[in-house]
């Protein structure tokens, strides 16, 4: 049994296959195979330790997904190595403050554009030493990844010393510092141990296979990208990295993926431009389309089930499959067996509707601090809605304020530096989450809201704007809400617009426009949008009904300061940059 990541990396290489990874050069995806995999990872675990990295010594990393960034990670766990997990997205002052923050000793840097960024802040940082670059990068100072792998195989006696360096590598040590990307505050740093992170790699419960074609193209910063890594690797399945964020689509076409990780932004988006495709297409096509969407909808509940479907619905559905869902399937390479949700609550019509097209999508809950599941749906056990049941070894209890209390051996050792903060968050072996949720008699968790996300109007009301939020944006005319009510007489929200849908609706209206800020302003576009949010409101209670909203021209970015690098809204820093419009709702 693997009780460190080094021992995870050992089954990595034991499965011995001509493909364990993939990546697109020179235009086309070319396999690295194990034992090339392994060869980079005991050189440059041999390189690191030569030159004086030492045992539990930190060492940054700040890169896109690719494969360098596996044979860093791989090498610096099995030397003891601390491995510190930087955003590519970050501007270079917080990648100074987190540098600085870790003790870091050196970092790996992907590209250009990143050594620079470091060496722009490198004389404000005094521990830092080694800059090595996965590109080919001419700057003083800076160490190339392949000088130090070189292209040598490891002899006997280096083999003999990688072996012992795995072997000496103890369960309770620290393996990695995550610094939280945050909605507010200072970015703390997450203390996670081999332990943490192997124990719930080995109760994740998630069935991956050596036949499996694993999508990678979250970022490997995020905790959870990480571990699905780990998972692919030492399950033996191949690991696909996607160039970037952008190119998603066309890399599962041409790699044919069979699982991936994503945020629920991802199926945000996949939904979004088949809804929109559906609004302008012929009338005809549109009905189709509906038709099956209404089968597929009926199908899940037995499909869930495990139980046959009844004899009209299966021709409906086979006839459904055919002409529609297997083209939609199509476009995401395929071959997809299932995708993996979380990083944020996924909208329960997102679920139905990729569980309708035959791509499940099991819905997990954890954090950084939790290594980080803590439940997950699972083939045998799924619940629409819910965040799926509580992982082997793991203990979660309800308090009486509804947060949720999580004990286990995934609990990370503390905040780095710290002391504090870790403090009130910790109760005895209990971590306070920060998150409302309930479970049912069946075992299954939801999350309800986070519980700082708690809003009360002037007029003495609470709201919970998650809910609101995820009704509005299954619409298919927005893209992000955001609900505005503290302290306020009545609720607002500012909507970015799926400005491909709105366009195309605003086209078919006879309403022109030159850009996203002008179809904003239209009065008539503003009524459409209103009447779309009203329609959701629905249901709601009075208090909780949106009243007004401000249509932002633009969608929210990491680089504009609305969105952590996990895609979460940053709602400080959106009242703060919004702050004119919010004020114009309510003049």
């Amino acid at each position: 049994m693997a009780d460190t990541l080094a021992q995870f990396f050992r089954k990595t290489v034991a499965h011995g296959k001509p493909d364990a990874a993939l990546t697109k050069e020179t235009g086309a995806y070319a396999p690295i195979s194990s034992s090339e995999l392994e060869r980079r990872v005991i050189n440059l675990h041999l390189a690191l330790r030569a030159a004086g990295i030492g045992r539990g010594a930190k060492f940054a990393l700040i890169s896109e997904n690719r494969w360098e960034w596996a044979v860093a990670d791989f090498a610096m766990m099995t030397a003891g190595i601390v491995s510190v997990p930087i955003y590519p997205t970050l501007p270079a002052e917080q990648v100074r403050y987190l540098l600085g923050h870790s003790e870091a000793r050196g970092i790996f840097c992907s590209t250009t554009d990143q050594v620079d960024k470091v060496l722009s802040v490198r004389d404000q940082l005094p521990d830092l030493g080694s800059v090595i670059a996965f590109d080919a990068v001419d700057r003083e100072g800076v160490t190339s990844l392949s000088s130090m792998i070189g292209d040598g195989e490891p002899d006997v006696a280096a083999r003999q010393r990688f072996d012992q360096a795995i072997d000496s590598v103890r369960p309770e040590e620290l393996a990695t510092i995550i610094y939280t990307s945050g909605t507010t505050g200072v970015p703390k740093g997450v203390m996670l141990s081999h332990t943490n992170m192997a124990t719930n790699l080995r109760d994740s419960m998630i069935e991956v296979y050596a036949s499996d074609v694993a999508m990678s193209f979250l970022p490997l910063s995020h905790v959870a990208e990480r571990i699905a890594d780990y998972l692919y690797y030492s399950s033996g399945a191949t690991v696909a990295y996607a160039e970037s964020i952008e190119t998603v689509a066309l890399n599962m076409n041409e790699v044919r993926p069979t699982v991936a990780f994503a945020v629920p932004r991802f199926y945000e988006k996949v939904h979004g431009k088949v809804m929109a495709a559906m609004a302008e297409a012929p009338a005809v096509r549109r009905g189709l389309f509906n038709w099956a969407l209404n089968a597929g909808m009926a199908a899940t509940p037995y499909r869930i089930a495990g139980k046959p479907l009844p004899f009209l619905l299966a021709i409906k559905h086979a006839i459904a499959d055919k002409l529609v869902f297997s083209k939609l399937r199509a476009r995401l390479g395929g071959r997809m067996r299932f995708f993996v949700s979380g990083a944020a609550p996924l909208a329960t019509h997102l679920a139905e509707f990729f569980h309708a097209l035959g791509i499940p999508i099991y819905e997990g809950y954890g954090l950084t601090e939790t290594s980080p599941l803590v439940s997950i749906n699972t083939a045998e056990n799924v619940r629409l809605g819910s965040v799926g049941k509580v992982i082997p070894n793991v203990d979660v209890r309800i308090a009486e304020d509804g947060e949720i209390l999580v004990k286990g051996p995934n609990i990370m050792q503390g905040y780095f530096k710290m002391e504090e903060q870790t403090a009130e968050v910790m109760d005895g072996d209990w971590f306070h989450t920060g998150d409302i949720g309930e479970m049912d008699g069946d075992g299954f968790l939801s999350i309800t809201d986070r519980k700082k996300d708690l809003f009360k109007t002037s007029g003495g009301k609470y709201i919970v704007p998650a809910p609101i939020e995820s009704s509005l944006k299954a619409s298919p005319l927005i893209e992000t809400a955001v609900v505005i009510a503290e302290r306020r007489n009545f609720p607002s929200a500012l909507i970015v617009p799926d400005f491909a849908a709105l366009g195309g609706w605003a086209r078919s209206e006879g309403i022109e426009f030159a850009d996203n800020a002008q179809l904003c302003a239209d009065q008539r576009v503003q009524d459409r949008v209103m009447s779309e949010v009203e329609s959701r409101s629905e249901g709601m209670a009075r208090f909780e009904r949106i009243k007004k909203v401000a249509l932002i021209p633009a969608e929210f970015s990491i680089d504009g300061g609305e969105l952590t690098p996990t895609m979460k809204v940053r709602r400080k820093q959106v009242n703060e940059k919004y702050a004119e419009q919010i004020e114009a709702i309510y003049s």
